[in-house]
């Protein structure tokens, strides 16, 4: 069904040079879309489109952007336009991650981060969603976190930011329930990517024992898009956490979440 679903389409893929969005990119070629791959990495953007299309046989384009920049965002979707590239399904999967207590980090990262995760999202978001809805039909996937459940200490801006993601994909997916497009948000836990690296944490126990490849948390985010699920929490352990945040006070969840993110 998904396979058919997406085959044929075009699929924005933003963040697509490594990690969650190279995943993203595989399965949706392996679906019989045509991904369209975004990063600043211009290199390795144009080699994973040359692996993808020979392992696929979809046509694989890669437009490189830095999407903290607004003029970078607009011009990438202005040149998408003069292609005469309609974009079917948008990944908003580019994020950044800042570990640390918020009056030690630096504002340049704290920074930095909500102009990717926040700011690029509901900007691109807004770009392309107009011809979705000329079209009546469209996709949009936003990569949040579970995270976005509860406050998250020595995560808080970040989880903030997931928490916005999460507010804004569940309104959309209201507003848009009649236009033909869906919008999920995925809420994934640890995910085997290079994220927690740049970010500067150390993996804890916790965090190594619920940790989800990506492919397989791709492909249950794309899943959930099918389907119009509005939220998508791959994974038991994730999901029963999440209900513990349902059931248990606002603030007794983030120290909870607090204590996992204890390095060791």
């Amino acid at each position: 069904m998904r396979r058919k679903l997406f085959a044929g389409k075009r699929a924005l893929v933003t963040g697509a040079s490594s990690g969650l969005g190279a995943d993203f990119a595989r399965t949706l070629a392996e679906m019989g879309a045509h991904p369209i791959l975004v990063a600043r990495r211009a290199e390795r953007l144009e080699s994973l489109a040359g692996e993808i299309a020979a392992r696929h046989g979809v046509e694989v384009l890669a437009r490189p952007a830095d999407l903290s920049d607004e003029t970078a965002r607009e011009n990438l979707c202005r040149r998408l336009a003069e292609e005469g590239l309609a974009i079917d399904i948008l990944v908003n999967n580019a994020g950044l991650g800042v570990f640390g207590e918020f009056v030690r980090t630096p504002w340049e990262k704290q920074r930095d981060l909500l102009r990717v995760d926040v700011e690029a999202v509901v900007h691109l978001t807004r770009l392309l969603l107009p011809g979705m809805l000329e079209r009546r039909e469209g996709y949009v996937l936003l990569v949040g976190s579970i995270g976005a459940f509860q406050a998250a200490p020595a995560y808080s801006t970040y989880a903030a930011a997931k928490s916005f993601l999460q507010s804004f994909g569940e309104a959309l997916a209201l507003e848009l329930r009649s236009s033909g497009i869906r919008v999920s948000v995925l809420c994934p836990g640890p995910v085997r990517t290079e994220f927690f690296s740049v970010s500067g944490q150390e993996l804890t126990s916790y965090q190594r024992l619920t940790m989800m490849e990506g492919p397989v948390v791709a492909r249950a985010g794309l899943a959930g898009l099918a389907k119009g699920r509005p939220i998508v929490v791959p994974g038991l352990a994730n999901r029963l956490g999440v209900l513990g945040t349902r059931v248990l006070p606002r603030m007794l969840a983030a120290k909870i979440a607090g204590l996992f993110m204890r390095n060791g």
